[in-house]
């Protein structure tokens, strides 16, 4: 499952301006309120958390910050109850777009992500109409630079721990895992000091549109750039090859 490397546009989110850091200490945080609702507040006895807790620290959240995510989950019972809501549609030239939202108003969400689409010329579509598109797997992305371990030998472990794939990448590396096996996979590597640039469940596509018309790309950018800046999204998945 190689050639089209993710780690250029984690590097390129990273670079961003704080504005978009701070989207995506949002972005945890709910994340990290639904896990220790779902599992309680113990790293140790909660899975989902510690792959948040991993993801946080990916991108460079700082603990403190964490830790009083958690705190505030676990002791406020009458917090904001985020639901999760996943749209699919279109965007440019037939490009499949999914978004996953955690929301306290579902109107308004639902209201935002359509707008975004209709601003960039696509629409919403039905669940289902673009997701069969996509392979939901677990997705870990090493930096090369990051990494001391020989190729050989980081893959031979990622395939011990359970991964499905192993790709070199000119730049990273990249390990695939069946959902239920991203946990297992990510903690080995963890357990052996591997820094990772990016460790989460991810949609991957299966194959990937090219736009060449320059209207095309602005309008795909305009859809990404304000689901980008709405707090209730999540995730954006899309099978342009940028």
């Amino acid at each position: 499952m190689s050639g089209h490397s993710k780690f250029a546009n984690i590097k390129h989110k990273k670079e961003k301006n704080d504005a978009a850091k701070g989207k995506i200490f949002t972005v945890i945080g709910r994340e990290i309120a639904v896990a220790v609702k779902e599992g309680g507040a113990d790293p140790a006895n909660n899975s989902k958390l510690r792959d948040v807790i991993a993801k946080a620290k990916a991108n460079n959240m700082p603990n403190d910050t964490i830790e009083r995510g958690i705190k505030k989950a676990a002791g406020d019972a009458s917090s904001v109850n985020y639901e999760s809501i996943t749209y699919e549609g279109y965007g440019p030239n037939g490009t499949a777009i999914i978004v996953d939202a955690l929301t306290d108003n579902k109107n308004r969400t639902a209201s935002n992500v359509r707008n975004a689409f209709t601003k960039g010329g696509g629409n919403v579509g039905t669940t289902g109409c673009v997701s069969f598109m996509f392979d939901k797997k677990g997705q870990i992305i090493i930096d090369k630079e990051e990494c001391e371990m020989d190729a050989d030998d980081l893959m031979m472990m990622a395939l011990d721990a359970g991964a499905e794939d192993f790709a070199e990448e000119d730049d990273s590396f990249e390990i695939t895992t069946a959902p239920e096996d991203f946990s297992l996979v990510r903690e080995a590597l963890e357990k052996e000091g591997i820094p990772m640039a990016s460790a989460e469940v991810t949609m991957i596509p299966q194959t990937y549109v090219t736009l060449s018309d320059e209207q095309d790309i602005k309008m795909m950018n305009r859809i990404l750039d304000l689901l980008d800046a709405d707090d209730d999204v999540q995730e954006v998945y899309h099978n342009w090859a940028e």
